[in-house]
């Protein structure tokens, strides 16, 4: 092989790899959700936790079933629009479940154990505003990842 035969060769594969980083652009722009997606996520929590203020089953219940439905109705909406589904990181996960905890175990000592129904309200706000700021931040660091190369 001579350099003029390698040459068209070298070209091709730049080429490739341009439409290679093109493509990855392209899904990281697509991967984002929608605005609306993390305030629905958002409210569909806060509505479920605070629903436990009014202390009665015929609310929480229904509200349990209204969350879950919300929750099957994003996971839907999400692959719909993007194509693909997102796995969430350990250490995301783990974080979540701290501050879940953290928030929660006191929400439901001061609601059942002191009769202050009310702090689930607390409680609903303060998580469904930290799971829709955490899942606008899940998406962004995942469509950077995808830009960057380290998501493929």
């Amino acid at each position: 092989m001579t350099a003029g035969d390698r040459s068209p060769e070298a070209a091709e594969a730049a080429a490739q790899l341009d439409a290679l980083r093109a493509d990855r652009a392209a899904l990281a722009d697509r991967v984002v959700q929608p605005w609306w997606y993390d305030v629905a996520l958002g409210l569909l929590l806060f509505g479920f936790l605070a629903s436990y203020a009014l202390d009665s089953l015929w609310i929480t219940f229904p509200a349990l079933l209204l969350f879950c439905a919300g929750l099957g109705a994003l996971v839907a909406a999400y692959r719909r629009i993007t194509g693909v589904w997102v796995t969430t990181p350990p250490r995301f996960a783990t974080l979540w479940a701290a501050i879940v905890l953290v928030v929660l175990v006191p929400a439901f000592v001061l609601a059942e154990g002191y009769d202050r129904h009310w702090v689930m309200v607390v409680a609903g706000a303060v998580l469904g505003v930290a799971a829709g700021v955490a899942s606008r931040v899940v998406g962004r660091r995942w469509a950077a990842e995808l830009r960057r190369g380290d998501g493929l």
